[in-house]
C-alpha cells in the first residue's frame, strides 16, 4: 500500500506517517519548499519517507506528487490550522483551508480516481453550537474564518464523492493534542509553560478565556481513526472525539498538579488572548466510529497532560543543561 500525506510535517502527520510505516506502507509526504526546511516532527522516520514538495495554492504541483507517489490513501492534513490566524490572515485561510481541498480533489479525480481520500474535517464547524453534544447530524454555525473554511472543505468532499463516486471521507475531529503541538494551541502553550515555571525559566502564564470548554483527546489516537475511515467498504464522515469535556482551566489545573504546583499562583487571565467570536463548548458524540469503525481512544486527558508535560520538562530540561 502507499499513501500521500499532505501537511505531513505537522502533528498529525508525523503520528499518521508512523501509523502507516507500522503498517508496511510505502510513505509520501507533501510539504512546502522553504529556504531553512528542518520538519523536526519527522526527524526519527525522515530516512523513512519520501517528501515532494507541492503546495496546496499551486493544482499543477498537487497533481505532479500524486503522478509521483501513486497513492491508494491520500490524507489531506494540510491547512492554515490556527484559529487566532484566521481572523488576521483570513484570505489566506480560506486558500489553504478551504479552496486547497478543492484543488486536491481535482488533482485526485485526474491522477487517481481509485485512491480512496480523507479530508481533515474539524469540530470548530459547530461553532456556536445548535446542540450538545455534536454529531455527524448537527448542524454547523462556525465561528472563524477559519471555521467556514473548513465547513467549504467538508461540503466540497461530500459533493465529489456524491457527484464522481470517489471514495472520500471527511473526519470531523474534535481537539486533538501531544507533545507535538504547535507552540501557538492553547494546550502546548499550558504545558510549556508549565514546564518553564517549573525550571525557573518563567514566573506566569498568561491565558485567555480559562472557561471556554473543550474535548480534548490525544492526537495519536485520533489518527488511527483516519486510516480506520478508508479501510471501511463505503465511504463516510464520522465525528472523532472523547465524550468529555473540559475547561482550560480544568487543563492548566492538571499540568500545573502534575509537576506539584497550584496553576493559581501563576495564570493570568489576559483579555488579549481572546477571540473576537468565542466558542465556549464543544463536546463530540463519537458514537457512530465507535460503532462502525470499532474505534475509541485509549490515552486518557490525564494522560496526555502528563505525557506533553513531561515532555516538555525534558526538553526544556536538556536547554538548561546545555547552558
Amino acid at each position: 500500500m502507499r499513501a500521500l500525506i499532505t501537511g505531513v510535517s505537522g502533528q498529525d502527520g508525523s503520528y499518521l506517517a508512523e501509523l502507516l510505516l507500522s503498517k508496511g506502507y510505502e510513505v509520501f509526504g507533501i510539504v512546502r519548499r522553504s529556504s531553512s526546511e528542518t520538519h523536526e516532527r519527522l526527524t526519527h522516520i525522515r530516512d523513512k519517507i519520501e517528501l515532494i514538495h507541492a503546495d496546496l495554492l499551486d493544482q499543477v504541483s498537487l497533481s505532479q506528487a500524486l503522478k509521483r507517489a501513486r497513492p491508494d490513501e491520500v490524507y489531506n492534513l494540510a491547512a492554515q490550522s490556527f484559529v487566532p490566524t484566521s481572523w488576521t490572515q483570513p484570505v489566506l485561510t480560506a486558500e489553504f483551508t478551504a479552496v486547497g481541498v478543492s484543488r486536491m480533489l481535482e488533482a485526485v479525480r485526474d491522477v487517481a480516481p481509485n485512491a480512496k481520500f480523507y479530508q481533515a474535517s474539524s469540530s470548530e464547524m459547530f461553532g456556536k453550537v445548535l446542540e450538545t453534544p455534536q454529531r455527524e447530524n448537527t448542524p454547523f454555525y462556525p465561528r472563524s474564518p477559519y471555521g467556514v473554511a473548513k465547513v467549504y472543505g467538508h461540503f466540497i468532499t461530500v459533493n465529489y464523492r456524491e457527484s464522481y463516486n470517489l471514495f472520500a471521507v471527511s473526519g470531523i475531529l474534535f481537539n486533538h493534542e501531544s507533545p507535538r503541538r504547535g507552540f501557538e494551541f492553547v494546550t502546548r502553550k499550558i504545558t510549556d509553560g508549565v514546564a518553564r515555571i517549573k525550571l525557573g525559566l518563567a514566573k506566569e502564564l498568561r491565558l485567555g478565556n480559562l472557561d471556554a470548554k473543550r474535548d480534548w483527546g490525544f492526537a495519536g489516537d485520533y489518527v488511527r481513526a483516519m486510516w480506520m475511515m478508508l479501510q471501511q467498504p463505503k465511504p463516510d464522515d464520522y465525528v472523532i472525539a472523547t465524550g468529555v469535556a473540559h475547561t482550560v482551566r480544568e487543563f492548566a489545573d492538571k499540568a500545573f498538579q502534575s509537576v506539584g504546583l497550584k496553576y493559581q499562583d501563576f495564570v493570568v487571565s489576559d483579555p488579549a488572548f481572546y477571540r473576537p467570536a468565542e466558542v465556549d463548548l464543544l463536546l463530540g458524540d463519537a458514537t457512530k466510529a465507535q460503532k462502525n469503525l470499532g474505534w475509541k481512544p485509549e490515552v486518557s486527558f490525564d494522560q496526555m497532560i502528563q505525557i506533553m508535560v513531561e515532555a516538555d520538562v525534558r526538553r526544556l530540561q536538556d536547554t538548561v543543561n546545555r547552558r
